[in-house]
């Protein structure tokens, strides 16, 4: 079964880097580059996982994430928060509003891409062990 992620960023190259790399270890991947853009694709695709930057035009990853939290198509989609903002205060704050995970910006692909398996496999009780 092949699983889809949605990957959220404002910047070309992390969005085309992450992008490859799911590609690569068998994802289906849609990309946005604002958080309007990103909502409304979470609920007309229904991804099984959703990347998601912090700091974006219009709505930022915060308000995406309370968003889709409410909304009953996209509440249980895991989201991995993957941003620059390195505090403990902002990671505090992004689990509290219903991130599954939270990982700061300089970051691996590999890693991103593990870590979003895992939610992948979690969120399906264990089943899926692949892509």
């Amino acid at each position: 079964m092949t699983h889809r992620v949605l990957v959220v960023d404002d910047e070309a190259d992390v969005t085309q880097l992450l992008s490859y790399n799911f590609r690569d270890a068998g994802y289906d991947v849609l990309s946005a580059n604002d958080g309007m853009t990103a909502v409304s694709l979470a609920q007309r695709w229904l991804p099984e996982a959703i990347v998601l930057d912090l700091n974006l035009p219009g709505l930022d990853g915060f308000a995406v994430c309370e968003m889709l939290r409410v909304l009953p198509s996209t509440r249980d989609i895991p989201i991995l928060m993957l941003t620059a903002f390195a505090t403990e205060q902002s990671r505090k704050l992004g689990l509290q509003i219903g991130a599954t995970d939270y990982l700061t910006k300089p970051f691996s692909p590999r890693d991103v891409v593990a870590r979003v398996g895992r939610l992948v496999e979690d969120s399906h009780g264990g089943a899926a062990t692949s892509a």
